[in-house]
């Protein structure tokens, strides 16, 4: 028995350094609180072991909310990208979303970094055991040399380490990504705080050697010539990019694994929970599209100063003389070294549905979870989760109000509201499909909706703060003068319009009614009447969406109005649906797991009826009447 004692007090303790526990920690120390940041191994800080890759659509959506907010994911991308590239560019603007291929050591190094400039912030390294509880309170974590660590809220951010087991083949064995360790004993102490955990999988593809490539068999894909940014303060400053390559498999490649399904642990029984739908390995991919006479590969670089490629699309837990011989099935990659082999990982999750909107945890205060534990997968995912828990965990300290974004307001709104309502049966992922008003929470507009909340919660720093009320100024400035401006249909102005493809002005026009029109953007404005304002890109591009799509956003603003209704009427807290006539079985089940917070809630529960939302709604009224 390990001899306990006492170490430090903090106000917030965070357990892991991943992409979650970085936003944690970051945002409680930024808000005033001394906090720790105590990780598995400090050379693992901000790991990338699957993809180094941020953003996409919807992820790039939580990256920037997470910058808008005062978080660190997009300014640290933006240091450390090797490539950025602008996807959806056909599409409408709700689902264009920004994509980087990141240097995996430099963004470790950079984010380490500001993690040890942080002045309220300590780093430790070691093995947390236990959550340490007093009644129905957090008290601190105790580690497995015995310290104990005190603080008045703890977050968790174990990623995909509780447990962990990696599994290639026939091989199994304890491990954490990357070949860490995987820690056991604090899942038990979870189980004996009657936490109910869940398991899930994930895998990663193999890393083949650049110099083993023949990438004339294969298609480049180059980064955008325009420089991009995910940061609002990151300068937009065009620099040397890496490629990434694509390639496809053929009917070699799948008799391969056809052949060999009886030693995938997928299909012979050795591997049974549940992995994400969105990232299927690709054995799943062969058996559930037998048609398919091909399947993309990309190969992605990982970094600057390494030969490693990262082969996206070929997730895999297939025995390692397996996955060569599918490596080598493909064009460009005949005489491939496979320098990191591919590999399936399970481990513990917590049921999300016993948090709060805060992540806070139902049954203990101030114990807040964040990220891969709460089910969810990838970096931007835990991230978004990362910065909600540790600003929520740094208010419930400072005994002020939770934040609680909406689902109208923000896709990490849009996250937890899914992850707390409607449950996890296998790694959650965010999609722009899954925001019913994506139109609002574009990735252009982060900024305009959470700037401000950062700024009262003490996140958001002068300079940001600059910067977005800078913005907000010329927004303003050039939208009048797109009102009060008019242009005439001059010989010229209509020869401009015809080169554009549009029909001819038949009268004089003010510039904010010409700019509906689809084929022209704001900068053909100004050559329309000769102007020459000195206007930023994302300025014109904000105004140009609001004014081409304002019919569009009228509508969904109007809906959220109304579903206001339902996120407006409260329902009392631990109340027993059982006892509730009228409501069928399924939905007393479910309300009486969630216990939703709202009626607005309730409805998006599965298994929740409209017939029981009307239910809920006269007994709500009918305690209304009582209480007036």
């Amino acid at each position: 028995m390990v001899e306990e004692y006492q170490v430090d007090q903090y106000d917030v303790i965070v357990v892991g350094a991943g992409h979650a526990g970085c936003e944690a920690a970051l945002a409680a120390a930024r808000m005033g609180c001394s906090t720790l940041l105590i990780t598995l191994n400090l050379d693992y800080v901000a790991l990338m072991p699957c993809n180094p890759a941020v953003g996409g659509p919807g992820k790039s959506h939580l990256v920037r909310e997470v910058d808008a907010l005062g978080g660190e994911i997009a300014l640290n991308t933006d240091k450390t990208f090797v490539q950025m590239r602008m996807l959806n560019t056909g599409k409408g603007p709700a689902v264009r979303a920004v994509r980087a291929q990141v240097d995996k050591l430099m963004y470790q190094r950079e984010m380490l970094k500001t993690l040890r400039g942080e002045p309220k912030l300590d780093l430790k390294q070691g093995v947390v055991e236990r959550i340490l509880i007093a009644g129905d309170r957090v008290t601190g974590v105790l580690t497995q040399n015995g310290a104990r660590f005190t603080s008045r809220a703890v977050v968790l951010t174990t990623g995909t380490y509780l447990c962990g087991r990696i599994i290639i083949g026939d091989v199994s064995y304890a491990g954490g990504p990357n070949g860490q360790i995987a820690p056991g004993a604090l899942a038990a102490s979870l189980r004996d705080l009657n936490f109910e955990l869940i398991r899930f999988k994930t895998g990663t593809p193999p890393r083949v050697d650049r110099q083993s490539i023949d990438f004339s068999k294969f298609v480049e894909q180059p980064g955008d010539e325009e420089p991009l940014t995910l940061s609002y303060l990151s300068p937009k400053v065009k620099g040397p990019q890496l490629s990434c390559w694509l390639t496809h498999t053929n009917e070699r490649t799948h008799t391969i694994v056809q052949e060999n399904l009886h030693r995938s642990p997928l299909f012979s029984g050795f591997l049974g929970w549940v992995g994400p739908r969105y990232c299927p390995s690709f054995e799943d991919k062969i058996i559930s599209f037998p048609h398919r006479r091909r399947h993309q590969v990309f190969l992605e670089p990982e970094g600057w100063e390494t030969d490693e490629y990262y082969v996206q699309g070929l997730y895999t837990s297939l025995p390692e003389d397996v996955q060569l011989d599918v490596l080598r099935s493909i064009p460009g990659m005949e005489d491939v070294r496979m320098l990191r082999t591919g590999y399936a990982i399970e481990y513990d999750a917590l049921i999300p549905a016993q948090l709060e909107p805060t992540l806070q945890t139902k049954e203990i205060e101030g114990f807040f979870t964040a990220g891969q534990i709460n089910g969810t997968s990838g970096y931007e995912e835990a991230a978004a989760q990362g910065i909600l828990a540790g600003i929520n965990a740094g208010l419930y300290v400072q005994e002020r109000d939770p934040l609680i974004l909406k689902r109208s307001e923000a896709y990490i709104g849009v996250l937890v509201d899914d992850l707390i309502t409607k449950g996890v049966r296998e790694p959650y992922r965010v999609l722009t499909s899954r925001a019913e008003y994506r139109l609002l929470l574009r990735q252009d507009n982060a900024d305009l909706r959470l700037t401000e909340t950062g700024r009262k919660i003490g996140l958001v720093s002068d300079r940001r703060y600059h910067v977005f009320t800078e913005k907000l100024k010329q927004m303003e400035q050039e939208s009048s003068w797109l009102r009060e401006t008019k242009v005439t249909p001059t010989i010229e102005v209509q020869e401009y319009i015809a080169s554009k493809g549009g029909a001819p002005l038949k009268g004089g026009m003010p510039l904010e009614e010409l700019l509906r029109r689809p084929e022209l953007t704001f900068f053909d404005l100004q050559v329309l009447v000769d102007a020459d304002r000195e206007v930023l890109p994302e300025v014109a591009e904000e105004l140009e969406i609001q004014i081409k799509y304002a019919g569009y956003i009228e509508k969904q603003n109007a809906h959220v109005a109304r579903m206001e209704k339902l996120e407006n009427k409260r329902i009392p807290e631990n109340h027993d649906y059982n006892q509730m006539r009228g409501l069928s079985r399924e939905a007393q089940e479910k309300l009486m797991k969630v216990q939703p917070r709202t009626l607005g809630q309730a409805s998006r529960i599965p298994g929740v009826t409209p017939a029981d939302i009307s239910v809920l709604w006269v007994y709500l009224e009918q305690c209304r009447r009582r209480r007036s």
